[in-house]
């Protein structure tokens, strides 16, 4: 089964990037910067930690959840 996490856009105007990443978790998040690879890095770093964050709560509610059946 295939799911979307996020959707991103790449804008160029007047020399600068733009980025904006959509998801159902952390909604929209706009960056900008004036290197792509900089751009690249920020949408990166942002996206990992939001998925690091998630996961983190997943295990916490799964192992609260493992104690009620118990």
């Amino acid at each position: 089964m295939e799911e979307v996490l996020y959707n991103i856009e790449i804008h160029k105007d007047e020399g600068k990037y733009l980025g904006r990443i959509y998801s159902d978790i952390d909604g929209v998040k706009e960056f900008r910067n004036e290197r792509i690879y900089d751009l690249l890095r920020d949408i990166t770093f942002d996206i990992q930690l939001a998925l690091e964050e998630f996961a983190n709560r997943t295990a916490d509610f799964n192992e609260g959840h493992e104690e009620e059946v118990k």
